[in-house]
């Protein structure tokens, strides 16, 4: 895929959600690309060559309007339970007219009034809100991201068992594969991508126990899943301190979300190469586990 010649010295992208899994790999892939990052961050963050940083929140306007001075595109995740405060931060959008790049869930359904859960409802909200605004986002959706499974780790510290709440099938996606993705249609100076959605997919369909069964073939042990009834996945997830809105909604999405057995060739399309597998992702990772 031809590298654009704006984006060596002159793209300057805001990315949102910076310090979690995707946010870190989308921003490691703009930087390698020459782009100028900017990232808002709710902490003062450590410094990194080519990573400029605002503190402050996507909800509070000051902050937001310092972080998108300037700016050409906006990688947006958006991190609440609730798309009401979205209606703060579109004047900021509006004013500063940057690409905004967003991510959404595959779960989202186009023709449902309502969505299965509270967070894919979310993310339609999110959506929409943006499309009204007039502000044109390219969607990305995905839904299970292979690191996700960093949230094993204790268990796996432990034992060979994890165990928790089971969840339909899906087509797991590696979150280096998104944030490519990500990268390629915020560099780009053109519509040829599109607005979308993008649903972007791994090459298979998994359940939770395919993935510890994978993981433990990379890590050499033999692992297995324990599906864990909802009162008690409940009640764990309280006890570990998660706040009771975001448990309830996990439990939601655990018992209503349905199976997604559709793969696309997004990534391909988005990247120029085809999506890694859930294997490759934990032989990569292994090490994280150990």
């Amino acid at each position: 895929m031809t590298e654009n010649p704006r984006t060596a010295d002159t793209s300057r992208i805001l990315v949102t959600g910076a310090t979690g899994n995707l946010g870190r790999e989308v921003v490691d892939q703009l930087v390698a690309r020459g782009a100028r990052v900017r990232c808002l961050h709710r902490r003062p963050a450590a410094a990194r060559p080519g990573v400029e940083s605002v503190v402050g929140d996507l909800t509070a306007p000051e902050a937001l309007r310092e972080a998108l001075t300037g700016v050409d595109a906006v990688f947006l995740i958006w991190p609440l339970l609730d798309a009401t405060p979205v209606r703060t931060v579109l004047p900021e959008l509006i004013r500063a007219a940057p690409r905004v790049v967003h991510l959404s869930s595959s779960a989202v359904d186009d023709d449902r009034a309502r969505q299965t859960d509270p967070i894919v409802q979310v993310h339609a909200d999110v959506e929409a809100l943006l499309t009204d605004a007039g502000l044109r986002p390219v969607v990305l959706r995905c839904d299970t991201l292979a690191s996700n499974v960093r949230g094993w780790t204790a268990q796996l510290r432990a034992g060979d068992v994890v165990a928790g709440p089971d969840i339909a099938r899906t087509p797991v996606v590696d979150e280096r594969d998104v944030a490519a993705a990500a990268a390629a249609v915020l560099l780009a100076d053109d519509d040829r991508f599109g607005r979308g959605p993008h649903v972007l997919t791994g090459p298979e369909v998994l359940s939770r126990a395919d993935q510890v069964a994978q993981l433990g073939a990379a890590l050499g042990r033999r692992l297995r899943f324990e599906p864990v009834p909802t009162d008690l996945a409940r009640s764990r997830m309280l006890a570990d301190g998660r706040p009771e809105v975001l448990v309830e909604a996990l439990i939601a999405a655990a018992e209503h979300r349905p199976e997604s057995t559709r793969t696309t060739d997004c990534v391909q399309r988005l990247t120029g190469r085809p999506p890694r597998t859930f294997a490759q992702w934990a032989a990569d990772h292994a090490a994280e586990f150990r």
